[in-house]
């Protein structure tokens, strides 16, 4: 028969083997259960911890949702940045057009101020006659033989060839009634250009004003051609 001491020895070494055994579970638990106590599972990022799996998967969904969601705003402000940029880009291309045009303008406004106001008609046949030698009288050009009376410069040997050429064109203009073809005319001009040619070989022959003169009264010549005898 077992005495009281031994029996207590004994309950005692139960409790002992008990409190053993439970510590020891809790040491295999632990590792599996603490991350997800102190965040370290899928509650980490919301402070707090899970203490079911159903609980834990819960958090990770909400986080999942969380991160979709904030990226839906990164897109969102993307998107909208660049529709900024390109409603710029077209702002500066039309204010670029706009002063490109307005610069033309201003270029053809201040050369028109420039340039004065524009010739009229009157104003240039004006200018025409103003530079058309003076008309010839008829002393100088009978309208009736085509007698043509040479300055004393004109009347020199070398230039006997035009003057024969010149005379007999205008003879035929006044024998026909003062008019004359198309090809009479090109004959004299062709004939006024060579006398001017020679005279301008002999310039340092003659005195200025009597070489102006000369040079003015085939110029002269030249423009009868272009008016009716008379």
């Amino acid at each position: 028969m077992t005495s009281f001491p031994q029996a207590r020895t004994r309950a005692r070494s139960s409790r002992t083997l008990a409190v053993a055994v439970t510590v020891g579970m809790a040491t295999l638990i632990w590792p599996a259960t603490s991350p997800a106590q102190y965040g370290g599972g899928f509650g980490f990022n919301r402070g707090g911890y899970a203490s079911t799996a159903g609980q834990g998967a819960a958090y990770g969904m909400s986080e999942m949702m969380r991160a979709q969601g904030y990226q839906n705003l990164q897109n969102s402000e993307a998107a909208k940045n660049w529709q900024q940029a390109k409603t710029l880009e077209m702002q500066n291309r039309m204010r670029w057009t706009e002063t490109y045009f307005e610069m033309r303008k201003t270029n053809r406004e201040a050369r028109a101020a420039e340039d004065g106001p524009p010739v009229t008609h009157e104003q240039t046949i004006h200018m025409a006659k103003m530079g058309l030698p003076p008309r010839l009288g008829s002393t100088q050009l009978d309208p009736v033989t085509g007698h043509i009376e040479y300055p004393m410069v004109l009347k020199s040997p070398q230039f006997a060839p035009y003057r024969e050429e010149l005379d007999k064109l205008f003879s035929d203009r006044a024998s026909s009634g003062g008019s004359m073809q198309y090809e009479q005319y090109q004959q004299i001009q062709r004939t006024v250009s060579k006398f001017i040619d020679a005279l301008k070989e002999n310039v340092n022959n003659y005195a200025a004003g009597d070489y102006g003169r000369a040079r003015t009264f085939l110029d002269s010549i030249a423009s009868e051609a272009r008016h009716p005898a008379g």
